[in-house]
């Protein structure tokens, strides 16, 4: 049997939800946003088959309890680190460690874990810089698509959600059996 991921963490904005389809309220918090096709069956896929989940997001946590739950996402990840909770934005470390610490990976396991995210100066650079396996969900149109340096290049590239499950197939396969 081959070795598996130790935790699959996501950005949020036009990588779980349609950042196009927002309703905020006056405060900026998001009432309500459309998925991206796919992300719910990606979330509950990856939650069946035992993944632990980490959502690490910048801006408010009202938008992604108001949106998650509504959807019945929000109770599926094991770990939350939020900007406004912690008062840091990607890229930094604070993020994603928060979140990771959560789920019990350890640094050393930081290479056996997957960032998703649409942002290369957020997501990509941020998890490049924790070893952090990087995933870009080049989805939407909203953000660049050119990483502006060795940085922000990211180690795999989908279009679709969905497509993440061929990337942990494809990793898990090339990772030595357990004993």
């Amino acid at each position: 049997m081959n070795a598996r991921l130790h935790a699959i963490c996501f950005d949020f904005g036009d990588t779980l939800a349609d950042e196009g389809s927002e309703v905020k309220n006056a405060a900026g918090v998001t009432l309500r946003a459309d998925l991206i096709p796919g992300a719910r069956r990606l979330i509950g896929e990856l939650k069946r088959r035992g993944y632990p989940l980490a959502l690490i997001a910048d801006g408010f946590r009202g938008t992604y309890e108001n949106v998650l739950g509504h959807y019945g996402l929000w109770d599926l990840f094991d770990g939350i680190a939020v900007s406004e909770d912690l008062g840091v934005e990607k890229p930094h470390a604070r993020m994603f460690v928060h979140a990771l610490d959560q789920l019990g990976v350890s640094r050393s396991h930081y290479d056996r874990t997957i960032m998703m995210g649409n942002n290369l100066a957020r997501d990509i650079k941020g998890a490049n810089a924790l070893g952090i396996i990087s995933v870009w969900l080049d989805w939407a149109p909203r953000r660049s698509k050119v990483p502006a340096d060795q940085s922000e290049v990211p180690r795999y590239t989908i279009f679709q959600p969905l497509e993440l499950l061929g990337v942990i197939e494809s990793l898990e396969n090339s990772y030595p059996a357990k004993p």
